[in-house]
């Protein structure tokens, strides 16, 4: 069950801006582990749904980024506060401020719809059952366990598709941006990819999936489409597929 479970690493982050959040993931996946490990399953759900909505902040942080616009629309009804938080936010984690079934409200930028949003927030109000004092326990076995992080990976899955044509607009504003070496953050075309393109962008190995698919002569009349195309393979070179890499 634990290595199904560790398909969700394949939708986390590559890279860290900071050692802080590095440690804090490892820390969880380390707790999802050790309570599976002594069958105390439901606080290794808890750990696990923290996972899950760490994802989740790393997907409104890219939306954040990529489609700043529609971003700012989208956090009419909240307060100015809280606006002026996220809008100055250096950290996904901002996010965990605000209330989760708000901040899923964001999903919608990937076209999420109503439903969907509403499905997923029955995950939270499921994380909130379990983590309070009210005498049950909900998992009493792995078999349980496995069945609830085989939705939560569903739904995972589903707001992954959902995000590809995001990522897509932001790997075309990446390859723009660093078709002139001597313009851009670095020279050298592995470090401007690895710190601006998977660092900021939090981007997970899903994520460069849609960027290696990603449909490059539609910047022919680039004037530094040649810088792009090596680019583009540099990242192929760097993060081949797993079959590949294995």
């Amino acid at each position: 069950m634990i290595e199904e479970a560790a398909r969700l690493e394949t939708y986390l982050p590559m890279s860290w801006r900071t050692t802080k959040e590095r440690d804090y993931v490892r820390f969880l996946w380390e707790a999802f582990d050790t309570n599976v490990e002594h069958g105390k399953y439901q606080f290794a759900f808890l750990a696990y749904h923290m996972l899950v909505m760490s994802f989740v902040y790393f997907n409104i942080w890219q939306i954040r980024l990529i489609r700043p616009g529609p971003f700012e629309t989208a956090m009419v009804g909240f307060s100015k506060d809280v606006e002026k938080s996220l809008m100055s936010a250096s950290s996904p984690f901002v996010f965990s401020a605000v209330n989760e079934r708000s901040v899923l409200r964001f999903l919608k930028l990937i076209q999420c719809d109503n439903a969907k949003i509403g499905t997923y927030a029955k995950l939270v109000d499921e994380r909130n059952d379990t983590a309070h004092a009210n005498g049950n326990i909900f998992f009493n076995s792995e078999d349980e366990l496995a069945r609830k992080v085989r939705d939560v990976l569903r739904t995972v899955e589903e707001i992954q598709r959902h995000s590809a044509p995001a990522i897509g607009e932001g790997y075309r504003a990446f390859l723009i941006a660093s078709q002139d070496p001597e313009e851009r953050e670095y020279i050298d075309d592995a470090q401007q990819i690895g710190e601006v393109l998977v660092k900021e962008l939090y981007m997970s190995s899903n994520d460069i999936a849609f960027c290696r698919d990603y449909d490059i002569p539609g910047l022919v009349c680039e004037p530094g489409f040649a810088e792009i195309q090596s680019l583009h393979q540099m990242l192929a070179d760097l993060y081949p597929p797993e079959d590949e890499a294995a």
